[in-house]
């Protein structure tokens, strides 16, 4: 008897939940006009149809359904935007309504309840805390002062190269130490590679884990009232690892910094005016110890993925297209002519070079679908209605491959900048790295600097070659998908010095 009765209320179950679906489906249908969507299943709606690289595959559906479509992922009404008029739209027009952000699960457990910039819902913490790192770290000025921290760490890649000259050496690596070693000094205090530090902390593992974690694109996230998925996915212990990873290594960072036998050199790090704000009770909204770490992760993951992503594929994209390196060389060592070292002040003057970052801005934005907004209340886009609560994506991968925007879209070709106003700065929507308006990313001017004076000291100091009997066909372009979308293999090169 007890068997039929629990066959009977799964049946039930089994049933009911399809219904309730459909009828929660008819009743926003009928109440909104909703963008175009492709047909659902129940319960799980579109996610199926996402795929393991959801740039791709939401590209694609663009392709069917036109640049603003509707998807039901889960529990969780979302559009996504795959132009440049529609992306104005979302992030100039409608800014304001769609300046919020999904509390995703990810977020509030690796940023403390998202007491971070980035995941920080709209309001006044958000502008707070945003307005500290704008004005301590992330001005012109305050960039302009770490010239000095660029300047030491481009010189350490060299030398990392210069040292394994005429051998094969893992490009990809050494990026990666001075995108991290930039943004460790600059934020907290010191570099972590010398010693061994690097490998020490698994800075690597930690940003690989943290990236995929963070994608927007976990399961559990699209049905919030079933927090037990996360649990049966694994997810959950995956993200309380990484957390106590992270956590662990911010305080043994703040207390160095809280040592009364530290000694500081110069300019303060982010840390020590975070600090400072902390102890600081006149402060309009004290920061806690744990708002302070988000702050951190933020700054520390971000920026230096972002970097590195940027350089990886700004050399990778230049040694398959050699006509394009002979020509960003050709610049810089005239710019240069004797001097062996690449100034902040000969930058403006690499106009080649600023169009080779466009381009990779363009073909490889470093986070491909933007971290997800959230609107606020309903609004209406193109005679679309989108109502409050709903989760936009901005495929600014689709929208930089876009053939309405750009001549032959999947070709690399710095010269199509040469002659155009078109930058990335959020004012010009075909090309979108760093997002726009209220939730764009305001490490602009760090990131940039930070990419640019790596890459002309590359091309002046070095010839690049592919290790013998590797052709350019042979390498390995694949990605891995999640907030960011690095290449899965290491480039391998040769690195030769110039001859003057």
């Amino acid at each position: 008897m007890e068997c039929i009765l629990f066959s009977l209320v799964c049946a039930f179950v089994f049933i009911l939940m399809p219904l309730k679906y459909l009828l929660r489906d008819y009743q926003t249908r009928k109440k909104f006009n909703l963008p175009p969507c492709p047909r659902k299943l129940p319960i799980i709606g579109n996610l199926h149809q996402l795929g393991k690289m959801p740039p791709l595959t939401l590209r694609k559906l663009a392709q069917e359904l036109g640049p603003i479509f509707f998807l039901q992922l889960g529990e969780v009404p979302t559009v996504v935007v795959s132009s440049a008029a529609m992306a104005k739209e979302v992030m100039k027009t409608h800014d304001l309504e769609f300046c919020s952000r999904p509390q995703l699960y990810s977020a509030k457990w690796l940023f403390y309840n998202c007491t971070n910039i980035v995941f920080s819902p709209y309001g006044a913490y958000w502008r707070h805390v945003r307005k500290i790192c704008i004005l301590e770290l992330l001005s012109t000025k305050r960039v302009q002062s770490y010239d000095f921290v660029r300047k030491e760490e481009v010189s350490r890649l060299v030398h990392r190269i210069a040292d394994s000259c005429h051998q094969e050496i893992s490009l990809t690596k050494v990026l990666g130490l001075y995108a991290n070693d930039v943004l460790c000094r600059v934020v907290l205090g010191r570099n972590f590679s010398e010693g061994g530090e690097y490998d020490l902390h698994g800075f690597q593992s930690m940003l690989d884990e943290y990236q995929e974690l963070l994608g927007g694109f976990s399961i559990g996230d699209f049905f919030p009232s079933k927090e037990f998925v996360h649990t049966l996915t694994g997810h959950k212990s995956r993200l309380k690892k990484t957390f106590k990873r992270f956590d662990s290594f911010f305080n043994k960072v703040i207390q160095e910094h809280l040592s009364p036998q530290r000694k500081t050199e110069g300019a303060k790090d982010l840390l020590d005016v975070l600090l400072d704000i902390q102890k600081d009770y006149s402060s309009e909204m004290p920061l806690t110890m744990d708002n302070i770490k988000a702050i951190l992760l933020d700054m520390f993951a971000a920026g230096t993925d972002t970097s590195f992503i940027t350089l990886d594929w700004g050399m990778t994209e230049m040694i398959l297209n050699p006509e394009v390196m002979k020509k960003a060389q050709a610049e810089v060592r005239s710019v240069l002519r004797e001097r062996k070292t690449v100034l902040e002040s000969d930058l403006p003057q690499l106009h080649y070079l600023k169009a080779v970052i466009k381009e990779v801005f363009r073909l490889h934005p470093p986070v491909p679908v933007l971290v997800p907004r959230e609107s606020i209340k309903d609004v209406t886009i193109e005679g679309y209605d989108i109502p409050a609560k709903t989760r936009v994506f901005i495929n600014v991968w689709a929208i930089g491959r876009d053939p309405e925007s750009w001549k032959d879209p999947d070709t690399f070709n710095p010269d199509r900048f040469l002659n155009s106003a078109i930058d990335f700065k959020g004012q010009d929507f075909e090309l979108l790295p760093f997002g726009a308006g209220r939730r764009g990313c305001p490490g602009i001017v760090f990131g940039t600097v930070t990419i640019e004076l790596a890459l002309a000291q590359l091309l002046h100091s070095f010839d690049w070659d592919l290790p013998p009997g590797v052709e350019a066909k042979d390498l390995d372009l694949s990605e891995a998908f999640g907030i960011s979308m690095h290449k899965t293999s290491d480039l391998i090169v040769v690195a030769k010095p110039q001859v003057s």
